[in-house]
């Protein structure tokens, strides 16, 4: 019989934690017929209790609770500047995605027209940087324009046309 290499202590220590709290026993008659306790899927040393990177676990949690496509949708508003380009990013502002729609403010109407020709370029790379953000087209909009039918001095009537001659 071939005679086995010395084991050292921590390993025979950690091999007699694995086999007190549910481990894989090792191989000797006693110790096989000793009754198995039943487990509450909280014990030491069982399989899939090895520790695990920070990312790892916090994505496994977020993926869990559903909180993927919340999450990319809300690191694609902070990172427009970067998808988009800064020049891009200084005369718009994305306002929210809802029902698969990014809704984008622009300064202007200039620059919502000069957007809406860029759309499937811009749908293309929030497709590949963020494929869980669940965007499927993007509406740009213009300023809001200024309103007379509410507030302190409005009266009924026609509105700012019968004064413009």
């Amino acid at each position: 019989m071939a005679e086995r290499p010395a084991e050292s202590e921590s390993l025979r220590v950690y091999q007699h934690f694995r086999e007190v709290f549910g481990g894989q026993p090792r191989t000797g008659g006693a110790r096989l017929r000793r009754k198995v306790r039943e487990r509450s899927g909280s014990e030491p040393f069982t399989p899939g209790r090895d520790p695990k990177p920070l990312g790892d676990a916090i994505d496994g949690l977020t993926s869990q609770l559903g909180w993927s496509a919340p999450l990319s949708q809300h690191e694609l508003l902070a990172s427009w500047s970067s998808l988009v380009g800064d020049e891009i990013a200084a005369h718009s502002e994305p306002i929210g995605i809802e029902h698969g729609v990014l809704q984008v403010r622009c300064e202007s109407t200039a620059w919502a027209t000069q957007l809406r020709i860029l759309r499937a370029d811009l749908v293309t790379r929030i497709l590949d940087g963020f494929p869980e953000a669940g965007v499927e087209s993007i509406r740009f909009q213009g300023p809001d324009a200024p309103t007379w039918k509410r507030g302190p001095r409005s009266i009924p009537g026609r509105g700012p046309r019968d004064t413009y001659g």
